[in-house]
C-alpha cells in the first residue's frame, strides 16, 4: 500500500553561538548519532533525517520553509541539546505546517558523578533548554507531542514511532480524494457533514459520482480480465459450491469479479483513496460490492456504506498508521448486543464489507440474499475475527468541531459457529465495561460506523488528532460517565470560545 521509510521526519537540534564553536562541534555530532540511532532503528517506521543544527533565528525560519516545502518531510522532531532562546523560534514555528514532536531528552543517561564539571552542565542543558523551548510553543498555542526520556530507551522508540506513523495517515490526507458514488443513505444524520468545512481542516475533498459512472467502467471489463481474478479468489479464498466452477451461482461470481474490477479501474484512474456508496442508488449495478468493497479495503482503500464519507477517510488514514504492523483495520458497524449477565459483548459486523485483514483464519467466499437494495444476491467474503486487544474509532462532525472518539476495546473469538450468519463478524466487550462503554459512547454522539482496529493504539489517534488540531475524546479502562459527561461539557466551552 505504501512504503512508509519513503517518508521523512526531520531531526532538527537547538542551540546558541554563547558556547563556541567546540560546544557546537558536539553538539552537532550528538544530534547526528541521534539521528543515525532513530533511522536505523527497526522500531521506527518512518525515515529520520538529520537536519544540520539551528543557532539562530535565520537559520530556524530558513529551515522551516525548508520543511513545508518538502513532499517527503511529513514532520519534524526537535530537541535543544543546550539553551537555546525561545525568541529565535517564533517566525519559524509561526510558518510551520507539519506536525512537531519535541523529544525532552539527552544524550548521555546517566550523570558522570566523579568527572562532572561546568564544561559537561553548559553542553548538556536539555533539561532547561527544552523547557524554553516549550514555553513558547505553549505561548504559540501550537499543538505538538512531548516525548520525554533517553533517547535509547524502548518506550521513548516506541513512542516516537506511534507519532510517525500518524504523521503518515495525516500526510496521506492532504490532497486526497475521496469519491462517493450516490448520496447519503436517506434522512440519517451522523453519515451526514459539513465536506466544506472537511476540505478546509483536513485537506481531503469529496465529491459525488452517479452511480451510472461506475456501471459504464464495469461494463466495459473484459472477460478475460474476470476469468484471471475469479483465479485470484479461487486460490485465497474457499468457495462455496455454487460458486466453484459448474456451480449454479457462478454468473454471479463473475458479475462480482467485474464489479471489482471496475471499481478497482475507476479509483486508480481518479487517483481516488477511497470510496463509500449505498444500496439506495444502485441503477444499473447487479449486485450490491461485496467482495468487491472488502477486497479494495484491504488493498489499502478507505470505505465505509451509507455514503459515510467520514468513516472513509478515517479508515484510509487508519490503514497507513498501521502499514506494516501484525493486523488490520476496517469499517465496521455495532449490529447487536448480547447481554449474558456478566459476559456482556457487542456484536459487530456489516451487511456485507468487513475488510479481511481482520479475519481469523481463510474466508468463505460465499452467496446470500441480502433483503435490501433489491438486486441480485451479492458475493461476499464470510469469516471470524480473533481476540485481543483492539479499538474503535468514529469522526463525527458536531456542528462546531469534528470529534474523534475511540473506545478500546477487548476481541472475543466467538464460541459459537453462527452457521445462519452470512456475514464476518467479530465480538467485543468495550471497556471499561459494556454499560459505561456504550452509554458513554452515546453521551459523546459516536456513530453507529467505526474503523475497527486490532494493531493501533488510542496513543496513534490521539497524535493523529492533535495533528488535525480537533478534539479527542477516550473511552478506555478509566472512564467513569461523571468524568466523561463534565469533559464533554467543557470541551463545549472550549470550541465555542475558539
Amino acid at each position: 500500500m505504501i512504503d512508509l521509510k519513503k517518508l521523512e521526519v526531520w531531526f532538527i537540534t537547538g542551540s546558541q553561538h554563547l558556547y563556541g564553536e567546540e560546544t557546537l562541534k558536539k553538539v552537532s555530532e550528538h544530534s547526528k548519532e541521534i539521528a543515525k540511532f532513530f533511522n536505523t532503528s527497526k522500531e521506527i517506521s518512518i525515515s529520520i533525517i538529520f537536519k544540520p543544527i539551528v543557532t539562530t533565528p535565520e537559520e530556524i525560519l530558513a529551515v522551516c520553509k525548508e520543511v513545508n516545502a518538502s513532499t517527503n518531510c511529513i514532520g519534524i522532531i526537535t530537541w535543544m541539546h543546550t539553551f537555546s532562546p525561545a525568541k529565535m523560534w517564533i517566525n519559524g514555528l509561526k510558518i510551520l505546517q507539519k506536525p512537531l514532536l519535541h523529544l525532552h531528552t539527552q544524550f548521555n543517561r546517566d550523570i558522570p558523578w566523579n568527572d562532572i564539571d561546568m564544561d559537561f552542565m553548559n553542553l548538556n542543558q536539555s533539561a532547561h533548554g527544552d523547557r524554553e523551548f516549550g514555553f513558547i510553543v505553549s505561548r504559540l498555542r501550537m499543538e505538538r507531542k512531548v516525548v520525554v526520556g533517553y533517547w535509547k530507551d524502548e518506550s521513548t522508540i516506541k513512542s516516537i514511532d506511534v507519532w510517525s506513523r500518524a504523521a503518515a495517515g495525516w500526510n496521506d490526507w492532504q490532497g486526497a480524494k475521496f469519491v462517493r458514488f450516490g448520496d447519503n443513505m436517506r434522512y440519517v444524520a451522523v453519515t451526514d457533514g459539513d465536506k466544506v468545512e472537511a476540505e478546509y481542516k483536513f485537506g481531503f475533498s469529496v465529491n459525488t459520482h452517479g452511480i451510472g459512472d461506475l456501471v459504464k467502467v464495469i461494463d466495459a471489463i473484459s472477460d478475460t480480465k474476470v476469468d484471471a481474478l475469479i483465479e485470484e479468489y479461487e486460490s485465497t479464498y474457499i468457495l462455496t459450491a455454487s460458486l466453484q466452477k459448474k456451480g449454479k451461482q457462478r454468473e454471479s461470481l463473475k458479475d462480482a469479479a467485474k464489479i471489482e474490477l471496475g471499481l478497482k479501474a475507476f479509483l486508480e484512474d481518479g487517483n481516488y483513496k477511497g470510496f463509500t456508496d449505498t444500496f439506495e442508488d444502485l441503477y444499473g449495478m447487479v449486485q450490491l460490492p461485496g467482495i468487491a468493497a472488502q477486497r479494495m479495503m484491504q488493498a489499502g482503500y478507505g470505505f465505509a456504506g451509507e455514503g459515510d464519507w467520514k468513516t472513509v477517510a478515517l479508515v484510509r488514514a487508519m490503514k497507513i498508521m498501521g502499514e506494516g504492523l501484525k493486523g488490520g483495520n476496517s469499517f465496521m458497524e455495532d449490529y447487536t448486543y448480547h447481554f449474558e449477565p456478566k459476559n456482556e459483548m457487542v456484536l459487530g459486523a456489516h451487511m456485507l464489507e468487513i475488510c479481511a485483514s481482520i479475519a481469523d483464519g481463510k474466508p468463505l467466499c460465499a452467496i446470500h440474499p441480502l433483503g435490501i437494495g433489491g438486486k441480485a444476491d451479492p458475493v461476499r467474503l464470510i469469516f471470524n475475527v480473533a481476540g485481543g486487544d483492539a479499538l474503535n474509532a468514529s469522526m463525527i462532525d458536531m456542528g462546531n468541531r469534528f470529534r474523534l472518539l475511540v473506545n478500546e476495546v477487548e476481541a472475543i473469538k466467538p464460541k459459537h459457529k453462527l452457521p445462519k450468519l452470512p456475514v464476518a463478524r467479530v465480538l467485543w466487550k468495550p471497556k471499561p465495561d459494556m454499560k459505561t462503554g456504550c452509554a458513554a459512547w452515546i453521551y459523546a454522539g459516536g456513530a453507529h460506523h467505526t474503523c475497527y482496529s486490532q494493531n493501533l493504539t488510542s496513543e496513534h489517534l490521539q497524535d493523529f488528532a492533535a495533528m488535525a488540531n480537533i478534539e479527542f475524546v477516550l473511552i478506555d479502562k478509566n472512564t467513569n460517565l461523571y468524568q466523561l459527561k463534565n469533559e464533554l461539557r467543557w470541551n463545549e466551552l472550549a470550541y465555542r470560545k475558539s
